[in-house]
Parts: structure tokens; sequence; C-alpha cells
């Protein structure tokens, strides 16, 4: 038995968050993490010399000083920093209609939307304009300032008053969905379509589900700070954070699985690990921080009986976004030299964006990074929505991963056309696949709760010294947001000053 001051269980990029944090205030902790390597859903593996993302490649303001990313803001508290390549555009959107260059700068950006609708260009402008304020307001309270408790409010009219009155003219917004900012701003069709798809790139949701805050921020960091890929791929952000959490003293067990969080008399004391000794090993600590999803830490980690009734089954009725399939390949890149890096294909106009398949994210990140791939070579992932149900390990499961792998092949072939004679190494992931590798409940990646249909679940729990963190506990399924989830949770467990004296150091 061993004791600690915080067990944190899982090391995606809120455990890490969070942990980091916590080892930087002097806390003693430990982060129990079931797979080999730490980044959770934004890990990244090697096969054949290929090295891949496994979710998410697209960041802005990871090294800009000017960036409001939480992750840029862990980082400098933990004397980390990442290289980074710069680029713009940022990506291309291949419509049945055509093609344009999504350019971080707003004019440039409107300018290729004017190629397809003049009109809807300008009624682009207008929603931008209703939404960026909302941004500017945010942007003089860093979110490492930011706790989940009541203990917030001092700080926020003690030390931001001035952005808090910026803010008030905006309060509207704040639980507004963007769905409402669009029916008041835009009435052409295509460009209505154009934010439902950034809307579903930010959150899973489309305008209507998504709320303002989150597009505001996605606008305004995109156009005041740098869009950069981290050299070494996602996997050198987790690299940067798992360095600084051990540089403050904090324990990384890798390989290391949770069975159950151990609760006595409605208190977390512990967890008990999976082992094949007789006796069972159990960490011992006050505080346990659960990086694992709200449907997996109320029905695998816990005991009904932990839980009042009502409360358990609220958080496990939680509406989840699908999962996805993946294609991850390594191929020749010979006559390629101009190709960009991250590309969004919509295959057909008369279907809705969010029908699995017919939305197709593409990033080819080794167009920046040539040490992902052996020379003379690139790789490519490509995802799109996939529901888990109805997939099972049975002997027609290799046949569907290939039928269903298709639509991925076609919007790839949008950006280059003969794909499939280039193709060195093919990897297809499934929703098993992701629910698999990363123990996420049916390979979710999160909560699909909907501007004005509820509120997301807070860190804390009826369960004294139980907190939770990552995509299950704050809006967008981006590494902003579970960033955020673990500064709000460390920040809630130590005294205001000493949150301060980090934010001065800033």
């Amino acid at each position: 038995m061993e004791n600690f001051d915080v067990i944190v269980i899982g090391g995606g990029i809120g455990g890490l968050t969070a942990g980091a944090l916590l080892s930087r205030y002097g806390k003693r902790v430990v982060v129990c993490e079931s797979h080999t390597v730490a980044g959770g859903a934004a890990h990244s593996f090697r096969r054949q010399g290929f090295e891949f993302d496994s979710g998410p490649s697209f960041y802005c303001g990871l090294s800009d000083a000017r960036s409001l990313n939480p992750v840029k803001q862990v980082l400098d508290i933990l004397g980390e920093s990442l290289q980074t390549v710069p680029y713009d555009p940022l990506g291309h959107y291949h419509f049945p209609e055509g093609s344009f260059a999504v350019y971080s700068n707003y004019q440039r950006y409107r300018d290729e939307v004017a190629k397809i609708t003049p009109q809807g260009a300008k009624e682009l402008a207008e929603f931008e304009k209703r939404l960026l304020p909302l941004y500017d307001a945010m942007k003089g309270i860093p979110t490492l300032a930011l706790r989940g408790d009541l203990q917030l409010i001092p700080i926020l009219l003690g030390r931001y008053l001035p952005s808090l009155w910026k803010m008030l003219p905006n309060l509207p917004l704040v639980q507004s969905s963007v769905g409402s900012v669009m029916d008041s701003t835009v009435k052409d069709p295509w460009v209505r379509r154009l934010i439902d798809l950034e809307c579903f790139l930010l959150s899973g949701l489309k305008a209507g589900g998504t709320i303002a805050p989150e597009v505001a921020f996605m606008l305004g960091e995109r156009s005041h700070t740098a869009i950069e890929y981290p050299l070494g791929s996602s996997g050198a952000i987790i690299d940067a954070l798992v360095r600084g959490f051990k540089k403050y003293g904090g324990e990384l067990r890798l390989g290391c699985h949770v069975e159950k969080i151990v609760v006595e008399n409605n208190q977390a004391v512990g967890v008990r690990l999976s082992s094949r000794k007789e006796k069972e090993e159990v960490i011992k600590a006050p505080i346990v921080i659960s990086n694992a999803t709200v449907w997996d830490t109320y029905s695998k980690l816990l005991l009904p009986e932990d839980l009042p009734t009502s409360y358990r089954q609220e958080g496990l009725a939680t509406p989840a976004v699908e999962s996805f399939m993946h294609l991850h390949l390594g191929f020749r890149s010979e006559g390629l030299e101009n190709l960009t890096g991250h590309h969004v294909v919509v295959h057909d106009a008369q279907q809705d964006i969010t029908v699995p398949g017919n939305t197709c994210m593409i990033s080819i990140p080794s167009v920046w990074d040539n040490s992902l791939a052996p020379e003379n070579h690139y790789v490519v992932h490509a995802y799109t929505l996939e529901p888990f149900t109805g997939w099972e390990k049975n002997k027609g499961y290799e046949e569907k991963k290939k039928q269903k792998a298709q639509t991925l092949y076609r919007a790839i072939e949008k950006v280059i056309p003969d794909i499939r004679e280039r193709v060195a190494l093919e990897l297809i992931g499934t929703p098993l696949t992701h629910a698999g590798y990363l123990r996420r409940y049916q390979g979710t990646y999160g909560p699909a709760i909907a501007a004005g249909k509820g509120m997301f679940p807070s860190q804390s729990t009826p369960i004294k010294g139980l907190y939770r963190v990552g995509d299950s506990t704050m809006p967008g399924i981006g590494v902003p947001a579970v960033a955020a989830s673990g500064i709000l949770c460390a920040n809630s467990l130590v005294k205001p000053s000493q949150v301060m004296e980090l934010v001065d150091l800033l």
C-alpha cells in the first residue's frame, strides 16, 4: 500500500494537466494510465517507420505568446515548450459545390467564401462581428486563473474587474447557441451549412447544439495566434506535459489499470488496481481525480451504491457523440510537393453533415514534419463519424472494416487522386478499436449535450474527495477544453493565493 496526496485515473491531456499542476503546487501525485503510452485520445503511435496521431492534429497557439490556449499556459508554468511549424491556410474545405482555402485572416477567409456566395460572405462577416467581442472579453482572464468553486468570484472581482465589465454586454451570448446567432445574421443556405460544419468539427454538434463561447474562442484564436503543428506529432505535447509533471515530483505509471475507486463512508480514499498477484494492490489518497468518461467512471470505477441513485442515472443517461472510423496510411510522396496538411470533405450536399461517412476529416502532418515518415513518404490520418452499435469481432469484422473505410479513401482521393496506388501501410480503426485502446465508453469522443438542453456535469461529485476531468466535464471535444478542465480541477484543490502566484509568473 502506498500513500499519495492525489491519484489521477487516466493519462489523457485532462488528467496530465491536473496532475502536473497539482505537482507544481507541491502535491504528491500519481497518474495511473491503463495504456502503455500516455496521452489518451491525443497519443501518437509508430508502425513500420510511420508515426501517426491517434486523434487531434489541429492546434492553435502552442508556442505563440498571444494565445489563450490552456495547454500553452500550463507548459509555460511547468517550464516546458514545444517546437512547432506555423502554416496558413489552416486547411481546405471540399464541398460538392467547390473547394476553398480556410485562412486564419478574417478577410482572406471571407474572400474565399465570396467566390461561392458573395452575399453569404457578407452575412458571415456579420456572424463573426457578433461573436468576436466575446473572445475579446475572454482575453483578459487567463484560464490558469480559473477554478471550479465559489472562490473564483473574489478572484474575478479582485483581479479581473475590467474584463468582467467587457463581458457584461456579452452575457446573453454565454449560454446561447451558435444557431441563435446564425439565425439572426445568416440567411444564405450554403454559409449556414458552412457554420454547421465548423461547429460539428469543434463540438460534434451542429450550430443549434453548440454554445456560442466555443465558436467565439475558435474564431478568435485562429485569427489572432499562430496555427501550428508540433514537431514530433501530438505525442510531443504529451511528452512535454509528462516532463513537466515529473520535474515537480509527479509519478506516471503506464500499463497500470484502475479497477475500482475505493469509497468509505462517502469519501474517496484510494483506488484498487488490477493485478495477477494473490493480494490486490491498493493506492491510498484523500483525493482521486477520474479522467475516464462519465459513463466509465459511474458504471465501471464506482459501485452503484457509491452514488445517489438519481445522480448516477442522470450521469449515465448523458448523450454521447458517436465514435469514428479511422484510416491511417503511410504512402509514397513523389510529386506531391505542394500538398497541404488539413482537409475536410463533404461528399453529398443532400445529406446532413452528421450522417456517418458524409463528412470526412483528413490530416497529412508529414508535410510539416518529415520525421513522421521514411524518406519519400508521408502519413495521412482520415476519420469520419461511425456509430458503435452493430460492431462486433466476428468473422465478418475485417470485411466490414474495409467496406466502411471506402468513404475515407474517396475523401482522400479528392486531395490525392491516386492514393490507393501509393499506399505502403494501411491501418483501419473502428469504434471497437477506439474503445479498446482508450477504454472509452462505446469509443465516444465525449458528451453530446446540446446548448440549452442541459449543463455539463461539474468536476466535483457527491463523493467527498472524488473529482472528474476531461471531455465529460467541459463543452467542446478538443484539446483546449480538456486542458481547461484539468486546470479548473487542480486550482479548486489549492488556496487562491497559490493559484495567483502561478498566474503572476505568466
